[in-house]
């Protein structure tokens, strides 16, 4: 018998997202990065990972890795429209081109996307980040 078999009730808690590893060649540039061009501070080291707290609960814990290529990933951040402006300056800044699209086709541009607005740009390790001000719209 499954689990889903088992009950129908819905669960009593919910499963809510603690920390998530991300890994760089270069922890302390990629955490840097990131809090910088979301206005956020790397917190103190933990063990062998930097941790990057998105005040809502969860950390992006940035790991070194060296020994093997890393594959890039993707991390969408849900953030304040009255922030948006200022986290594209800051990409501005530091050189860094953003894009509307997931591919990155359309340099320079922002998407309206589900009534907000949002723009993607790589890390220093080609992690897809996204920054978005309205979250998708699910079916």
């Amino acid at each position: 018998m499954s689990l889903a078999e088992h009950s129908t009730e819905p669960p009593a808690t919910i499963a809510r997202l603690d920390h998530t590893v991300v890994y760089a060649f270069d922890r302390q540039l990629s955490a840097e990065f990131l809090a910088t061009v979301l206005g956020l501070k790397v917190g103190a080291p933990f063990g062998p990972f930097l941790p990057v707290d998105l005040g809502n609960g969860v950390t992006l814990d940035f790991y070194e890795k060296s020994d093997e290529p890393i594959q890039p990933q993707h991390y969408a951040f849900l953030v304040p429209e009255e922030q948006f402006d200022a986290m594209i300056a800051r990409l501005e800044a530091l050189g860094v081109t953003y894009y509307s699209d997931p591919r990155h086709t359309e340099p320079g541009r922002v998407n309206d996307l589900f009534g907000g607005r949002g723009a993607y740009f790589a890390d220093p390790d080609g992690h897809n980040m996204e920054i978005m001000t309205r979250p998708y719209a699910r079916p």
